[in-house]
C-alpha cells in the first residue's frame, strides 16, 4: 500500500488476482476491480460466498501483496479491522485485549468505547466467559480503540440472530457517524447492506469484479421499508441478469 499525494479517497485498482490450487491449476479470483471510497462514508461490498470478498479485504489492508494493481491510502491512514471471528486472546481479559491493540490509548478513551458498545461491565472478563454477541462487541471496541480513519468489517455480524445483529449494527453505525470513519463493510446480506451503507457495490462474475453500484439516497435514520424494498429489487434484478 502506498499513499497518494493529498488524495482524501481510498483508491483500489486490482487488474488481476490469481492463486494456484492444490492441483496446480491457476485460478483467477478478481479481475478489473476498481473503485474509490469516499471519506467518512460507509461502503458495502455485497456478494455471495466464494467470490473473493475476503481476498479483496486482505489486499486492501496489506496482508496480500501478490496481485496486479495498486491500493492507495490517504496519508496517515490508520486501519481498524474486524474479522468474521472475534479473534480475542483467550488468556487475556477484555481490557487487556483492548490495551494490546491500542497501547497508546488512554484508559478514559477505552472506557468510553466500551461504554458505547455495552461492554464496560465486562472489562475484567475473559473471552471464554463472554457470549458470542459480547465477543463481537469486544472485537468492534478493539478496532475503534486504535482511533482508525479507515474501518474494515468482514461479515462482522455473521452467526448472530437477526435482532442482535440489527441492534449491534445500530450501535456500530452510531460510532461510525460520531467518528466519521471511512468504512468498508463486506457482507452477503443485502438487507444489512441497505440498512447500514451509504453506497453499495455488487460483486459478480468469475473472476469477480464490481457489476453494479447503488447510492443510498436516504440517511440511515430516515430509511423506510418502501425505499429499502425498492433498492433490494434493483439489486435483485442485477443479480438475476448476471446469472441468466
Amino acid at each position: 500500500m502506498s499513499p497518494v499525494g493529498a488524495s482524501r479517497q481510498l483508491e483500489i485498482k486490482i487488474a488481476r488476482k490469481a492463486f494456484r490450487t492444490a492441483s496446480g491449476e491457476v485460478r483467477e479470483v478478481l479481475r478489473d476491480f476498481s473503485t474509490s471510497l469516499a471519506v467518512g462514508k460507509v461502503h458495502a461490498l455485497v456478494g455471495p460466498s466464494g467470490y473473493g470478498k475476503t481476498t479483496l479485504l486482505r489486499i486492501v489492508i496489506g496482508l496480500d501483496r501478490d496481485f496486479e494493481g495498486a491500493v492507495a491510502l490517504p496519508p496517515g491512514t490508520k486501519i481498524g479491522m474486524v474479522f468474521q471471528e472475534p479473534r480475542l486472546l483467550p488468556w487475556r481479559s477484555v481490557l487487556d485485549n483492548l490495551r494490546l491493540a491500542a497501547p497508546q490509548a488512554s484508559e478514559a478513551n477505552l472506557l468510553r468505547i466500551a461504554t458505547d458498545l455495552g461492554i464496560a461491565g465486562h472489562l475484567r472478563y475473559f473471552p471464554g466467559e463472554l457470549s458470542l454477541g459480547l465477543a463481537r462487541r469486544v472485537a468492534l471496541a478493539r478496532a475503534f480503540a486504535v482511533n482508525p480513519n479507515f474501518l474494515v468489517l468482514d461479515e462482522p455480524f455473521v452467526s448472530l440472530d437477526e435482532a442482535l445483529a440489527m441492534r449491534l449494527g445500530d450501535e456500530l453505525m452510531a460510532l461510525v457517524e460520531h467518528t466519521e470513519v471511512t468504512t468498508l463493510l463486506v457482507t452477503h446480506d443485502i438487507d444489512e447492506a441497505i440498512r447500514l451503507a451509504d453506497h453499495i457495490m455488487l460483486l459478480g462474475g468469475r473472476p469477480a469484479k464490481i457489476v453494479a453500484d447503488f447510492d443510498i439516497a436516504l440517511p440511515r435514520a430516515a430509511m423506510t421499508a418502501d425505499y429499502a424494498a425498492k433498492i433490494k429489487a434493483e439489486i435483485g434484478a442485477v443479480i438475476a441478469e448476471a446469472v441468466a
